[in-house]
């Protein structure tokens, strides 16, 4: 299974380690978000970084509305079924092998490795600077899925 990371801070007095970090993941700019396995490595650079960012479990149906609204090519125009390599047919095949860790975004050549989003409309329900456990949005979110829909 997939994570969906969601960059929530900005970029001003953000630490060298962590700003590494974050170019790592490709979460360069605030209201980024990217896919990355479920693994111990991702895990762990995940937690170094919690203070900046939100995290949960991918489901299929918000990564396909990812890619079909903000994936984009190299050049800044969206992507389409023609974009997608031969091996997964369409966007929902290359969604589907996303979601269950067959192939990583940052693996594909013409489809930048990562998505813009805009502001949520509504606002932010929880506070930003604090962590999911104790009233926020950071860290590790059970409700990160509603809050993509409405920054879509």
């Amino acid at each position: 299974m997939a994570l969906l990371v969601v960059r929530i801070r900005g970029t001003v007095n953000i630490p060298y380690w962590a700003d590494l970090t974050l170019r790592n993941l490709n979460l360069e700019k605030k209201f980024s978000a990217t896919l990355v396995p479920d693994s111990p490595v991702y895990i762990g650079m995940l937690r170094k970084i919690a203070e900046m960012i939100a995290w949960s479990k991918a489901d299929s149906t918000i990564v396909k509305e990812l890619f079909l609204k903000k994936a984009r090519k190299i050049g800044s125009t969206p992507i389409s079924d023609s974009d997608v390599p031969n091996d997964y047919g369409n966007i929902e095949g290359l969604v589907a092998a996303i979601v269950e860790d067959k192939v990583k975004i940052s693996e594909l050549k013409n489809i930048k490795p990562f998505f813009r989003l805009n502001p949520p409309r509504g606002g932010f329900r929880r506070k930003t600077k604090k962590a999911y456990s104790d009233g926020g949005i950071l860290g590790k979110n059970k409700e990160l899925s509603d809050l993509v829909r409405r920054m879509l």
